[in-house]
């Protein structure tokens, strides 16, 4: 028998005999198909071996004796179970045996195995039949194969710039954390997810070397605020980063992390010759970990995020339930509300429009309500922005116009001897995204509403400065017949000079001035002053004039005496249905 000569590293001499212990059953010793396949085996850089029925050696080649440092003569008498270690491991010992019965055709395992020096090596173990026997075995020494797999691993887990871990690597120790929170620890995880303010003006002015530098001086930063904790700091791309408290204890714990990096970052940094100052937004969400995943806690952070910067950046903000399911029910609406109008969710109260000199209904104003399946009844502040933004102002402002219309006929026919103008806002959107002047006079001629019976309610602002095609849409609504508003009056430009020049038939007063009118005996002279001045100057130019927002007797006379045409407000009525209006108008 040879001798494998070498030690570790040393390549098996590849024209040597194999190591063999006793020809293989069943082969006669001067077949050339054996020699062949021995000489193959031994110069083979894969170690192997031939094991018999019991597990022996039959024959080894070079390379398993340098890789496990030992001779012929120990591996035939250890066995091969007893060299590789698989006697102390029941599971693979189990399979082992497994194999060498025949109850099952292979085994394939890693593990550490022990050389006759004490040295170890983490190696890959086979062990397969190839017929009735001998069984073949291959033990690969993977180590390096796993140490180059881990380097490449940590490379593709980490920011080349910062040497952080990057997004991927954060969201698996995220997970991990969340898994394991309700295992042991706290129960509860933080989040700190931070977004540098002003770093784009470094980027476009000093370049991305600099840019790169700064990031990594930021980095250096975090660590030093998340290290004393145990936390992981994470740079998730761009300047974007986050900092993870597994076992966090509480609220107290993440706000003091938020504020010890902002007070970190208030330092200038020395980069590229630079003195450069940047300061940090940071959203942070801490909770107990069951019933959250990583994505929800991601999203949550990402959102509060968005609350530090439009608060005013340069601060932490901690995330709010009620803020969020705000938000949430915000986009919620955004999604379904333009099929909403199509399932005919949309419903219109009126409110009374009150003559101050006689107490006689003159008016209503139509305002839309959505009854939600979900939510429930919602008023306009709920989503008439939204429906401005997306575009479906358009479809739902159609449809408030025709419902006011039909309505207001409907009145005219029931009581033609009380006239009632219904008053209908208009958004800005809809003069330029549609022919709201078709649509009116289509309106009217279908529903057969008098013109002069439908007034169209603009904001003051919109109006202001109008040119094009809204300043010639309100001068073919006016020669129309239809009455012109100016919604809250008073709140914008106020140029009354400007308004004489434009097709309008009234003013309604912003709400903020009646206010003034509270108290009779505590009365604001300044805010009386003005409307009484604004109330003169309507009525040179031959407009009517609306007080919104009355709310008591005592408001409603002083106006009266100032010389306001109507009032709205709760003093007579809150907004209600059209029947309730048709109780008003029986009485």
């Amino acid at each position: 028998m040879g001798v494998p000569s070498g030690g570790p590293g040393v390549e098996p001499d590849t024209t040597a005999h194999v190591i063999t212990h006793r020809d293989a059953p069943g082969r006669p010793a001067g077949d050339a198909e054996p020699r062949d396949y021995r000489a193959a085996f031994a110069a083979a850089r894969l170690p192997m071996a031939l094991l018999g029925p019991g597990g022996e050696v039959l024959a080894a080649n070079r390379a398993l004796g340098v890789l496990l440092r030992t001779s012929p003569d120990r591996m035939a008498a250890a066995g091969a179970a007893a060299l590789l270690g698989l006697a102390g491991d029941p599971h693979a010992g189990a399979a082992f045996h497994e194999v060498l019965s025949g109850r099952r055709s292979r085994l394939r395992c890693t593990r550490r195995v022990t050389r006759t020096d004490g040295s170890g090596v983490r190696a890959e173990i086979t062990l397969a039949r190839t017929g009735a026997e001998p069984l073949l075995l291959t033990v690969e020494d993977v180590g390096e194969r796993d140490a180059l797999r881990e380097e490449l691993r940590h490379l593709r887990m980490h920011d080349a710039v910062t040497r952080l871990p990057n997004r991927a690597l954060f969201l698996e120790r995220l997970t991990g954390a969340v898994e394991r929170a309700g295992v042991r620890g706290t129960g509860r995880i933080g989040l700190c997810y931070l977004d540098l303010d002003g770093f784009k003006a470094v980027n476009d002015t000093l370049g991305h070397r600099v840019g790169d530098e700064l990031l990594a001086a930021v980095a250096h930063r975090l660590q030093d605020c998340a290290r004393p904790g145990g936390h992981l700091a994470a740079r998730l791309g761009g300047d974007e980063f986050a900092l993870l408290l597994r076992d966090s204890t509480g609220t107290g714990q993440a706000t003091a992390l938020a504020e010890a990096v902002l007070g970190a970052l208030r330092e200038p940094f020395d980069v590229g010759g630079q003195r450069l100052a940047v300061s940090a937004s940071i959203g942070v969400v801490e909770r107990e970990a069951a019933g959250s995943t990583a994505t929800q806690l991601m999203q949550a952070a990402d959102t509060t995020l968005y609350w530090a910067k439009t608060d005013g950046k340069a601060r932490w903000t901690l995330f709010d339930p009620e803020r969020n399911e705000h938000r949430m029910t915000r986009q919620a609406l955004a999604r379904t509300l333009r099929q909403a109008v199509d399932r005919g969710e949309f419903v219109l109260d009126y409110q009374p429009l009150v003559a101050l000199d006689t107490g006689r209904l003159r008016g209503v104003e139509a305002l839309v309500r959505w009854e939600h399946p979900q939510f429930g009844r919602l008023a306009p502040d709920r989503f008439i922005g939204l429906a401005e933004e997306d575009g479906s102002i358009v479809p739902l402002g159609r449809w408030v116009l025709a419902e006011s219309c039909r309505q207001a006929r409907a009145w005219q026919q029931a009581h033609p001897d009380r006239p009632l103008v219904v008053s209908v806002n208009v958004a800005v959107r809809q003069v330029w995204d549609s022919d709201l002047v078709a649509d009116v006079a289509a309106i009217l001629r279908e529903t057969g509403l008098p013109s002069r019976l439908l007034q169209l309610e603009l904001t003051e602002s919109a109006v202001m400065g109008s040119a094009g095609r809204p300043l010639q849409a309100l001068h073919a609504l006016h020669e129309m017949g239809v009455r012109i508003a100016i919604d809250d009056f008073g709140t914008g430009y106020s140029n009354l000079a400007y308004m004489s020049r434009l097709p309008v038939s009234a003013l309604k007063l912003d709400g903020s001035f009646v206010q003034g009118f509270q108290s009779a005996e505590h009365p604001n002279p300044a805010d009386e002053t003005i409307v009484e001045a604004l109330v003169e100057l309507a009525h040179r130019l031959g407009l009517t004039v609306t007080a919104e927002c009355v709310e008591s007797a005592e408001q409603a006379e002083r106006l009266r005496r100032i010389g306001c045409d109507t009032g709205q407000g709760w003093h007579w009525s809150r907004p209600v249905a059209a029947a309730a209006i048709s109780d008003l108008l029986s009485a």
